[in-house]
């Protein structure tokens, strides 16, 4: 489990510059892209969301995610932690509701759910929300950190020591989630926040992209000085070179 990298007590000051890239690419295998992903810079936020449940319209639960953070967000920054906080929880239960409901409507929607992740930055703060095994990494002073813990049965293993963690990548239950947006009436969010400084990226991705590159290739990609865009290509790329078995789906946000 990732040592947590956490700071609370901060002092609030002025908001520095956030420039983002992402893209999202169906890989080799699938037939649909059941992944989204959302931008905006005016309101400060970005997120990637994985939807699950194939025929039961996966994709629909993860462009549901990003609708109702399209709906419930301002169309300005947001000022306090507290406010970011909110947001994060309000998105993600209006999400998991509506996902549900749908699937009340539309009986053969039923059982649709997505992983998610929203990153929501506030003046040199981030707020992060977190549900499923689709992750978020901060790379800072030439060190890569996970900041979330994967939502599912074998990561439980793992905390248990039943499993090793260099047996995951293998492990055949290894896409068996505990928690997804959209599949039950009560949902847990992990929110995690902290402090950001000059320098920092932060890697919103699918486990099209985790399930098929090391953390040595993230690594290698988010240290070099090629422009974010160039980056979240690369990402892409060598996740479809290596097999690209699912939806891949990558969102870096740099600040600067």
């Amino acid at each position: 489990m990732p040592r947590s990298p956490f700071n609370y007590g901060l002092k609030i000051q002025d908001m520095p510059q956030i420039d983002y890239a992402g893209k999202t690419d169906i890989g080799l295998k699938r037939t649909n892209n059941e992944d989204v992903l959302a931008i905006n810079s005016e309101s400060g936020y970005c997120l990637a969301a994985d939807g699950m449940g194939g025929a039961a319209a996966g994709e629909l639960a993860s462009k549901i995610f990003a609708e109702t953070a399209a709906d419930l967000f301002p169309g300005n920054q947001l000022q306090t932690e507290t406010d970011a906080i909110y947001h994060v929880q309000h998105i993600f239960f209006e999400s998991n509701q509506r996902i549900i409901a749908d699937g009340v409507i539309n009986e053969h929607h039923k059982g649709m759910g997505c992983t998610a992740e929203l990153l929501i930055f506030v003046k040199n703060l981030f707020v992060l929300g977190h549900v499923g095994d689709s992750r978020t990494y901060r790379w800072r002073n030439d060190a890569l950190v996970q900041l979330t813990t994967d939502h599912t049965f074998v990561q439980q293993q793992v905390e248990e020591g039943v499993v090793h963690p260099e047996n995951v990548r293998r492990h055949p239950l290894r896409h068996v989630i505990m928690r997804a947006v959209g599949l039950k009436e009560e949902l847990l969010i992990d929110i995690l926040k902290g402090r950001t400084l000059p320098g920092d990226l932060y890697l919103l991705c699918s486990d099209g992209l985790t399930d098929m590159v090391e953390d040595e290739q993230l690594e290698d990609i988010l240290s070099d000085d090629s422009p974010l865009q160039q980056k979240t290509d690369a990402l892409i790329d060598i996740a479809k070179n290596s097999g690209g078995k699912d939806n891949i789906t990558v969102v870096i946000a740099a600040v600067t």
